[in-house]
């Protein structure tokens, strides 16, 4: 590589900046205050039987804060979590929030009670919002949390008086979607609203510094970890990406698909954020395991020409065959997130729409973009493409040297004005991911030719076979080439023999399928000790929220058949 200190810039497509301002505005309010008012009169988002312009955005935002501020009282500092999907609501509420100067706690609705009262007590949050369906759980561990206000939202509040309450009706009666709960004091979202709209909201000084954001990591897993990002990371953030893709993004004009949930920090930073401050039209979708009814919605928006999803996404849809009669002409780019893009799922998109998914990678830890693809690419590059601009980058080896040469792994590191303040009341984590200045991504990587970034796999998921290093993403991906498998997953089982040996999950397409014809396919492409010693035929993976599959799972299945 030529430049042994920033080698992607020479990738860098015309006009991407090496740097860009971090400061572009003062905090996140001043962005939504700047984009309702540019964008007045389009619609930002688009949710089921709903939508709302900008100006009612603004103007619904207000009451909320209005609430927050004058009926609960709440002041600069306090934290509120937010627990529901893609709704209308949930910007109202985030931008609300963080009007009145709260920090916001991101809640997946799918926690189970012990997850969620980790994360509450953790956070030491006051207030919450929930979805109806899932305030059974929040009942169940509210009084020993620090939880004194709680507003309960149903599907339907964001879609107007007549569709809302038929929305309503169908969800808790007809589908009976809604367990019983009883949340003693708890106000309706609409109710929350309408008490807002009686009173004057006061400012709040709010400075770049302050945090918006408890954005929790890990928490199913031991001690949850409250990652502490300020607006000002937020913002620098989304400044990086505008300097990555402004040369494709066009103000007041993109039609933007958000399947990934809100809470997830990918898209509150690129869906919500980005594509507000350059006044993106955003279409919801509530659950997108319902790949039926989020390709209907595909359907009735040709218009779209931005699609950003995780690889089981684009996958699951693919495989329905509804999607091949999807008018997709005016899509421009498409981005993957979360989890590799198999190679197998790019091909198989790119063939149904001309268009590669321009892979990225990010760390809650870091708002969350540290690279991405650029949008001039070709051909499908297999990496997580080039530093996001501002980003000081490294791959080091086990001593901390920095490795420069091309296709020598080594752990993967990020620096930038992106990243985090630290991890909220625990110093101990906060010390154990950085390095100096640099977070460390726990991701052995490799340099490519231009300064493209290869991940190899995490750390964690690597498997030792006779004392050779096996990544479970590469035998993956080979699987993921095959047109007689959905999806696939790859761990680590012990072995008397070879230490560990290599275990593969598969779900078939084809019934017929064997495991020798299988195991016959990986052996055209890897080396003896990487294909799978064991085959395993399943029905499903278990995926995270946002579609990511869990190997922990699998491997902690392994554990409890053998005892």
């Amino acid at each position: 590589m030529h430049d042994t200190t920033h080698p992607w810039y020479e990738s860098y497509p015309q006009g991407v900046p090496h740097t860009i301002d971090p400061h572009i505005f003062e905090n996140l309010n001043d962005l939504f205050d700047y984009a309702t008012l540019q964008y007045a009169e389009r619609e930002a988002y688009l949710n089921m039987l709903g939508s709302i312009t900008y100006e009612e955005l603004g103007k619904e935002v207000e009451k909320f804060a209005s609430f927050l501020q004058n009926h609960w009282h709440l002041k600069k500092g306090d934290k509120i979590a937010i627990m529901m999907p893609n709704l209308i609501q949930y910007p109202i509420v985030l931008f609300g929030a963080l009007k009145a100067g709260l920090t916001v706690i991101n809640t997946n609705p799918l926690y189970t009670s012990r997850e969620l009262l980790n994360q509450l007590s953790d956070s030491g949050a006051k207030a919450i919002v929930v979805i109806a369906n899932y305030a059974f759980n929040l009942q169940k561990i509210i009084n020993k949390t620090q939880i004194k206000y709680v507003v309960v939202t149903n599907v339907g509040d964001g879609f107007g008086f007549f569709k809302g309450h038929l929305v309503n009706f169908v969800v808790r009666f007809i589908r009976k979607m809604v367990p019983n709960f009883l949340i003693g004091g708890s106000v309706s979202f609409k109710t929350a609203l309408k008490l807002g709209a009686k009173h004057v909201f006061h400012e709040v000084e709010v400075a770049y510094d302050d945090i918006a954001l408890l954005q929790y990591t890990g928490g199913t897993t031991g001690k949850p970890k409250g990652a502490m990002l300020s607006h000002g990371n937020i913002i620098a953030n989304v400044s990086q990406a505008l300097g990555m893709y402004s040369n494709v993004l066009k103000r007041g004009e993109e039609v933007l698909l958000t399947a990934i949930p809100l809470y997830h920090i990918f898209a509150l930073t690129v869906n919500c954020v980005l594509f507000l401050a350059i006044g993106g039209k955003n279409l919801l979708i509530t659950d997108p395991r319902r790949v039926k009814d989020m390709i209907k919605d595909l359907a009735n928006h040709p218009e779209l020409t931005i699609m950003t999803g995780v690889n089981t996404l684009f996958n699951g849809l693919l495989n329905h065959p509804d999607f091949a009669h999807v008018n997709l002409s005016n899509l421009k780019l498409v981005i993957g997130g979360g989890a590799a893009v198999q190679s197998g799922v790019d091909a198989r998109f790119y063939k149904r729409t001309g268009l590669h998914i321009l892979e990225g990678y990010g760390l809650t830890e870091c708002s969350p973009l540290c690279c991405v693809n650029p949008s001039n690419i070709k051909d499908y590059t297999g990496t997580i493409g080039l530093p996001v601009p501002s980003t000081e980058v490294r791959i080091i080896d086990p001593q901390g040297n920095p490795i420069w040469e091309l296709n020598t792994p080594g752990e993967l590191e990020f620096k930038g004005p992106q990243v985090m303040k630290g991890y909220y009341h625990n110093e101990k984590a906060t010390e154990n991911v950085m390095d100096g200045e640099y977070v460390r991504t726990g991701d052995v990587a490799i340099w490519q030719e231009g300064g493209y970034i290869k991940i190899i796999d995490r750390l964690k998921d690597m498997i030792l076979v006779s004392g050779f290093n096996v990544f479970p993403s590469e035998i993956e991906d080979v699987v993921s080439r095959f047109d007689r498998i959905i999806e696939c997953a790859v761990v680590g089982v012990p072995s008397e023999t070879t230490g560990e040996a290599v275990k593969l999950f598969a779900v078939k397409r084809d019934p017929q399928l064997t495991e020798k014809e299988l195991r016959d396919w990986c052996r055209q492409f890897l080396t003896p000790y990487k294909v799978p010693k064991i085959v395993e035929f399943v029905d499903t993976l278990p995926k995270s929220a946002i579609g990511k599959v869990l190997r922990r799972y699998l491997r902690e299945g392994q554990k409890r058949n053998q005892k």
